[in-house]
């Protein structure tokens, strides 16, 4: 009888530690989630003109406003991320209210983290820079045509993301700093940008390895290889690129990526390949930024995109570039850019100049 009193008593022990550590863990991620969650957003506008024949020589336009919610209950980080936009020169060219982010990380440990969800494709330097931090009016022609954002092969603007799961991390700390000397992303998306659903059995295979020879310099490799689908016609998309960045009070990148894939364009409505077809594309940037004062900051882009990879198709734009920062949350920004547009008959020799404002809270 006494052994078996003790066996009871060990056991409603053992099950009273348990519902004691079961409701730890709820009462810690009930205080994460009130604790740990943070709002934001925002907005950013603009005025423009351009002396291209045929445009509207002037405009008003709200580029986007955003609001997003972040946060981290556990060992589990979480965003979720709208917007509205108005045309602008932004991310997309489209007028809509979207969910952009939507995601949920697992990120335990700094070496391995696993996302799954909606967000930012994992290709170039520049694609998953935030748009108030790139120095320019707008992404290099590089992002928006090879990176997912107005997509060459006909893609739904999408801001350079896609739905699905990506595996991260950063390793072998070095230096005095202990900096991570090297950091790789692999991820697995449907191919068909954001809030669509998959079209297609494939899937888009998308990776990248960056390099820190010091904290603030990374040289990075990155590669892409799936399919779109739309209007009844597959394309591939088979893309790499290269690139370096230094981010400090001084600001370089530099990028370069090809591409081999048709467009939806490119076939006709009895899916014939049309004589105009090409599936070779390829872009390039160098952007320099120079700090002036701690107010000031100036930058200067060559900024260069081939639809069919030769010269007669090229479109350059020439870009200078003022931010003065009235406060770390408030910004003015003056852009001045030059384009020369081989690609097409029209005015292919313009000049363009906008006054953006960035309002964050």
């Amino acid at each position: 009888m006494k052994t078996m009193r003790i066996l009871c008593l060990l056991t409603a022990g053992l099950l009273a530690t348990g519902v004691q550590a079961q409701q730890s863990v709820a009462d810690k991620a009930k205080q994460d989630l009130i604790q740990k969650s943070t709002f934001g957003g925002y907005v950013m506008g603009k005025a423009s003109a351009t002396d291209q024949d045929g445009s509207n020589h002037s405009s008003f336009d709200l580029r986007m406003a955003r609001a997003y919610v972040n946060g981290q209950v556990l060992d589990f980080k979480y965003r979720l991320q709208m917007e509205v936009t108005g045309g602008g020169v932004g991310e997309t060219n489209e007028k809509s209210v979207r969910i952009v982010d939507a995601y949920g990380e697992w990120a335990k440990y700094k070496s391995f983290t696993v996302r799954f969800g909606q967000f930012k494709r994992a290709f170039t330097f520049e694609n998953p820079m935030n748009p108030w931090d790139i120095g320019f009016g707008a992404y290099s022609q590089l992002t928006t045509k090879l990176a997912g954002m107005g997509d060459r092969v006909g893609e739904h603007s999408s801001g350079g993301r896609d739905i699905g799961v990506q595996v991260a991390g950063d390793l072998l700390p070095v230096g005095s700093d202990h900096h991570n000397f090297l950091h790789y992303q692999l991820a697995l998306y449907n191919g068909q940008g954001i809030n669509q659903k998959e079209q297609n059995n494939g899937k888009d295979l998308i990776g990248g390895l960056y390099v820190y020879p010091i904290k603030e310099l990374a040289v990075g490799v990155f590669g892409w290889n799936g399919s779109y689908t739309k209007s009844g016609h597959t394309v591939n998309r088979n893309r790499m690129a290269v690139g370096l960045k230094y981010e400090s009070r001084w600001t370089v990148r530099a990028e370069y990526a090809t591409s081999k894939g048709y467009k939806i364009s490119d076939y006709a409505e009895d899916g014939s390949l049309k004589a105009s077809a090409c599936d070779k594309a390829d872009a390039w940037y160098m952007t320099v930024g120079a700090p002036v004062s701690k107010k000031l900051k100036v930058y200067a882009k060559w900024d260069v995109y081939r639809d069919t990879r030769e010269w007669d198709s090229m479109k350059s734009l020439y870009c200078l570039t003022a931010n003065y920062y009235f406060h770390k949350n408030f910004k003015l920004q003056a852009n001045y850019s030059y384009t020369r547009d081989k690609s097409t008959a029209k005015d292919g020799r313009y000049n363009t100049f906008d006054l953006q404002m960035y309002w964050r809270f």
